[in-house]
């Protein structure tokens, strides 16, 4: 009980003086995987408008690897100077691993879901499908004959399928590719069938009538995917999956700064230019309370943890 009371005690001080203190006072990290691509081109939108808001710098911190960047992350001083941009594969990676170096929910505190992005599903012009009912049927008179094309183990578009094959009682088989791009160059060449690929990516190909698209995988319709039904509305009720990313911060990060720095972001994010970029770069502005953020990561644990625990998905 008194090491209890001691530990209220420290929490009810540090954030008392993270009240008192100016804070920013000095530059602020956001470390981020990869030092190109879409979360650093997403996080340098949210640096470029939060800087001067803040009368300080917040600099992008680009790392070759998801894995470092969230060690990084995770081990920094809760002190508001050190953030973390990250999407699904920070929550779900360990259920891929025997291990690794951090854990989502103990070593993490959400500050918001950014963006998401939705996947939309897609046939070579040869496959006899116009519908998301067809590829079903397709799927159920030919167990294991239809076949679809995936990035690496666990990525957006993997996942998108797998949960598909799951909720829709179907067998299809899985060719893996090293990224996306492959997978869906091959796909409109021809060498595979089907794919649940990234919006942005596939829509210049059913523009040109190679590829045809049947539905949209986020629970409602996108405006990246014009006059796309969703899947769910298309014969699998209930389906949803888009990639997510969001902005955390070291756990134990007073909640004073927690809440100057959502309040600021969800401002910056909601700024006409940047939802325009990003949504031009094929994503859409969530721009979420930290409990909401929160709820989704462990929505995404519930859920497709079981999906990767049951289908046996590993990135080791």
């Amino acid at each position: 009980m008194r090491n209890f009371a001691a530990a209220v005690f420290l929490s009810g001080l540090a954030v008392a003086q993270a009240a008192e203190l100016p804070y920013p006072n000095r530059p602020i990290r956001l470390v981020v995987s990869g030092i190109a691509g879409s979360s650093n081109f997403a996080a340098r939108l949210i640096a470029n408008g939060m800087s001067p808001i803040l009368g300080q710098q917040m600099v992008v911190d680009g790392r070759e690897g998801g894995v470092i960047a969230a060690e990084i992350a995770a081990r920094a001083a809760p002190d508001g100077y050190t953030l973390h941009l990250n999407g699904s594969a920070l929550w779900l990676l360990p259920f891929m691993r025997a291990r690794v170096p951090y854990d989502p929910v103990r070593d993490f505190t959400p500050l918001t879901l950014a963006l998401s992005t939705p996947n939309i599903l897609v046939v070579h012009t040869s496959v006899p499908a116009k519908s998301v009912r067809d590829v079903i049927a397709l799927a159920k008179a030919k167990p294991g004959e239809l076949n679809y094309a995936t990035g690496n183990a666990g990525t957006s578009n993997h996942l998108a399928a797998e949960l598909f094959k799951s909720m829709a009682g179907v067998n299809m088989t899985r060719i893996p590719y090293k990224g996306g791009a492959p997978a869906l160059n091959d796909l409109v060449g021809g060498q595979v069938q089907l794919m649940f690929g990234a919006a942005l990516a596939v829509a210049p190909h059913v523009q040109s009538g190679r590829l045809r698209s049947l539905a949209v995988t986020s629970a409602k319709p996108s405006a990246l995917a014009p006059g796309l039904p969703t899947i769910a509305e298309s014969g699998v009720p209930g389906y949803a999956s888009v990639a997510i990313f969001g902005v955390l911060a070291p756990a134990r990060t007073p909640p004073p700064i927690i809440e100057l720095l959502n309040r600021e972001m969800v401002k910056v994010l909601h700024q006409a230019e940047v939802k325009e970029r990003l949504f031009n770069a094929g994503s859409e502005v969530v721009a979420s309370t930290p409990e909401a953020f929160g709820a989704a990561i462990k929505a995404e644990m519930m859920t497709l943890g079981k999906l990767i625990k049951d289908t046996g998905i590993r990135d080791d």
